[in-house]
């Protein structure tokens, strides 16, 4: 995910074209973070009684505060504490569904939850080993490394992280925790660096295994899977869906829906079906778009940001 001091939207002009974003319009910001994508959409809305609304989303409860501090006495706008994997229920509940002119997902951590130690989420820091994007619900990063076994401490690494050296972190870890419960950042940065052999250049060691462990302990693959199944329905023709992602696991997966959705349900070539396939729902908008030269230079957490934009048929 990706303003206070130290947040930045990541990708936020080229977000805000693709929705389009029009006075009028309905539009939901599914990972809310510190507010720089709503901040925007909310700038180009009309007068509260044009009708343009926002809702927003976000499992963090700093995050909605944040967004009920900035933005809670604006009538356009509200805020709801969740995932977006519940953005059906949302759209249901306040009667939208079907009538959405833009869905924002903004994938993955933002910056202020990287750049709080006591968040747990940076290898650059020492602070106590939460992960959660929501600290009031689920088990902390440190509970799940004192409980998971050997083997699936190497499954979430190697799916999650694509780390090669997947075996060889998860059994130092297991041997750690005999002799002491692993619960800070820094003791389990200090675990991987002595079981991966060798180094990337410019890049951690920790770097691949504090990914795929807050992807897991946040279910953010699963969240985004559900998310995907229900954002068409949610949409008006016409509405437009964009999607950043950091993370090629993500992007994978925002890549084959909007494929699907595109081209349709493509029957089987050697079967008797009978009837035509069922045409696509969605058109892409232009190609993956990545930060350029100046946002990079700003901001280096936009290096890895993929945006992916389609829009609903009618």
């Amino acid at each position: 995910m990706a303003q206070t001091a130290t947040h930045r939207p990541v990708l936020l002009r080229e977000a805000l074209e693709g929705l389009v974003v029009r006075p009028d319009g309905v539009y939901l910001d599914g990972t809310f973070g510190r507010g720089g994508h709503a901040a925007a959409i909310l700038e180009r809305l009309g007068p509260p009684g044009l009708g343009g609304r926002l809702y927003a989303m976000d499992k963090d409860p700093e995050a909605v505060r944040v967004a009920l501090d900035r933005f809670g006495q604006d009538a356009r706008f509200h805020i709801q504490r969740g995932t977006f994997a519940m953005l059906g229920q949302l759209a249901r509940e306040n009667g939208i569904a079907g009538g959405i002119n833009g869905v924002l997902l903004d994938l993955g951590v933002s910056s202020p939850q990287l750049d709080d130690a006591n968040r747990g989420f940076s290898f650059l820091k020492d602070g106590p080993l939460d992960m959660r994007m929501d600290p009031e619900h689920g088990i902390s990063a440190a509970q799940w490394l004192a409980e998971a076994t050997e083997t699936e401490i190497v499954h979430v690494l190697q799916v999650y992280g694509e780390e090669r050296f997947a075996r060889r972190i998860a059994r130092t870890i297991v041997h750690a925790r005999a002799e002491q419960p692993i619960v800070t950042t820094q003791q389990l940065v200090d675990l991987i660096a002595a079981a991966v052999p060798t180094r990337e250049r410019n890049k951690n060691p920790a770097t691949r295994s504090f990914q795929a462990i807050r992807i897991h302990i946040n279910q953010e693959l699963q969240d985004l899977e559900q998310a995907l199944e229900q954002v068409v329905d949610v949409l008006a023709p016409g509405g437009r869906l964009a999607v950043i992602s950091f993370h090629s696991l993500e992007d994978r997966m925002v890549k084959r829906f909007l494929r699907r959705e595109s081209r349709g349900e493509e029957l089987p070539l050697d079967l008797p079906v009978t009837g035509g396939p069922k045409p696509g729902r969605m058109r892409l908008i232009g190609k993956a778009v990545q930060a350029g030269a100046e946002e990079l230079a700003e901001n280096p957490r936009a290096r890895s940001a993929v945006l992916r934009i389609a829009e609903r048929l009618a």
